[in-house]
């Protein structure tokens, strides 16, 4: 009994979590219109407070990990770095101007999707998945157009019905085609 003790403890595990996910799908996307950006000093290219109406939140993009600002998640920031093929330096310089160009395209209002599917962080407040549009744009198309933002993170089904397989594909050829064309943190990689 002692020796299947640990096979159905994985068994019981890999159905919970499986089950999370089939209800994290069940979940319905809601539309947030007419969305702002707000600053604070935490945001940064992936993770920012939002006000939409009467909502004032912080979301973390679906998809995608834009590079850190600092040495606070060393780890992170380290696996970032060997990811893009910079230094240290490089990769915080890309996380700044990823956050600036978040707050840059974000000026106006814009479209929030959310499922309102907590995402786990380090800080202290709850924070959303979610999708942004900006000008007909996808957010996250812009960060990896750009070189600002890496493939990476959780992923979900979009409200247009599309697969996460075949968007994270659509992502994955976006990120391609930054690094072959040297844009963004990608200008100094050594891969």
């Amino acid at each position: 009994m002692l020796r299947t003790l640990p096979i159905i403890l994985a068994a019981l595990l890999t159905a919970f979590q499986f089950s999370e996910g089939i209800a994290a799908e069940r979940k319905k996307w809601e539309m947030l219109t007419d969305c702002q950006y707000v600053e604070n000093k935490n945001n940064d290219g992936d993770n920012f407070r939002v006000k939409c109406g009467e909502k004032d939140f912080v979301l973390r993009l679906y998809f995608v990990d834009a590079p850190e600002t600092n040495m606070r998640y060393a780890e992170r920031t380290r696996e970032q770095s060997e990811h893009f093929g910079v230094t240290l330096e490089e990769t915080m310089k890309a996380g700044v101007k990823a956050t600036g160009t978040v707050r840059e395209t974000l000026k106006g209002p814009f479209i929030v999707w959310t499922r309102w599917a907590g995402a786990a962080g380090r800080g202290n407040e709850v924070r959303y998945y979610g999708l942004v549009e900006v000008g007909g744009k996808s957010l996250v198309e812009i960060l990896v157009s750009n070189g600002l933002a890496r493939t990476k993170g959780v992923t979900a089904n979009l409200p247009t019905g599309e697969k996460s397989k075949v968007y994270i594909e659509k992502v994955h050829a976006l990120e391609a085609e930054a690094k072959k064309r040297q844009i963004g943190v990608w200008a100094r990689s050594t891969k």
